[in-house]
């Protein structure tokens, strides 16, 4: 099972959690997706009244410059650990 073929699969398994995350770990999760399926973080980031917006912009910010493949593993893993 190819890399690519592991991350598309742990995205379907991080639709049927056993529990909800907490909020830190689903803005991980957020920014490690967005890092592995599309790269460096692009646009603007929002405005101060999109709190939300805002928070995933900082997290998917902070993962600059990893690798879409080290993205998706670190992602594959963290799904895997609160399986």
């Amino acid at each position: 099972m190819s890399l690519k073929e592991k991350f598309e699969a742990a995205m379907a398994e991080s639709k049927n959690l056993p529990e909800r995350p907490d909020n830190m770990t689903l803005l991980k999760i957020y920014a490690l997706f967005k890092q592995g399926s599309s790269g460096d973080v692009e646009g603007s980031r929002p405005g101060f009244t999109d709190m939300v917006g805002r928070a995933k912009y900082d997290a998917w910010a902070a993962l600059k410059g990893t690798s879409a493949d080290d993205a998706m593993q670190q992602y594959i893993d963290l799904i895997e650990s609160l399986k």
